[in-house]
């Protein structure tokens, strides 16, 4: 199947539905030791014109504006925004948010030094569009730094038992794949010089796997939305398959979760 037959706008119209369920951010800001990492892995500067791709609350935004960068986050779902300037603005950060399509991002050529993204540009569906957005609105000689989940990892396996109640549109690549240097090279070319691939592990830590379950069914978004069409023994047993998926990567031996995922964090310089 082409791209050209692939309804990309449909889809997005159905993720940005998915996203704006539930509250991501509750499971988003719990994610906020990545983007800490990929801002120092990318060395940002104060002063820096730094863009925060599919920002979502804004977790590597903020990270920036910490560092006293010129941040800015990107997201089609407005109430992530909207929750991304309240943090701003309770930390006294001046974070610019602005909605936008990762697909299509809303400015010129050139326009930062740094193009940053943890795991959220992955999941845009026609990913060869977006790869080629970041790398437009990244000056020559600038970075992109990206963390996005590997399909070996826990969240890996996760979507793919998400995926067993509601396989993703046909004809779009898995939103992990953003996670393999194979990939990245297949997107970028030779637009990128990738000088860091480095495979890292964000720990999922919960009271219970129950609670991992029951978390993600409550606020992150798109499971949020397929539980809400599940009832009776279907929403028991969906509960029970992502109990089962915190079970299998889980190290703590007290009963809580302490669940290690990898992720890779891909340094590169814009040719």
């Amino acid at each position: 199947m082409t791209s050209t037959a692939i309804d990309f706008e449909s889809i997005k119209n159905k993720q940005r539905a998915g996203w704006e369920t539930g509250d991501y951010p509750r499971v988003g800001n719990t994610l906020q030791i990545i983007a800490e990492l990929l801002v120092e892995a990318a060395d940002v500067r104060a002063g820096q014109r730094v863009l925060d791709v599919a920002s979502g609350q804004g977790n590597a935004a903020l990270a920036a504006a910490r560092r006293f960068a010129e941040a800015t986050g990107v997201d089609y779902a407005t109430n992530l925004l909207a929750q991304g300037r309240d943090r701003a603005a309770a930390e006294y950060l001046p974070v610019t948010f602005t909605e936008g399509d990762a697909e299509q991002l809303p400015f010129p050529d050139a326009s930062f030094d740094l193009v940053l993204s943890t795991v959220g540009v992955m999941f845009a569906p026609d990913q060869q569009r977006a790869a080629d957005e970041l790398v437009r609105v990244t000056a020559p000689g600038g970075k992109i730094a990206l963390a996005s989940w590997t399909p070996a990892g826990m969240v890996g396996h996760l979507f793919k038992t998400v995926g067993t109640w509601a396989p993703p549109p046909a004809g779009v690549r898995p939103p992990t794949l953003w996670g393999t240097p194979e990939r990245l090279t297949e997107l970028f070319g030779d637009r990128v010089d990738w000088v860091s691939l480095t495979k890292r592990e964000y720990v999922f830590r919960y009271h219970s796997p129950a609670h991992f379950s029951q978390w993600f069914r409550e606020f992150y978004g798109p499971i949020t939305k397929l539980s809400g069409t599940l009832s009776g023994a279907d929403t028991e047993r969906f509960a029970d398959d992502l109990a089962d998926v915190a079970r299998q990567f889980n190290r703590a031996d007290d009963g809580t979760v302490a669940a290690p995922s990898e992720y890779l964090e891909a340094i590169g310089v814009r040719r």
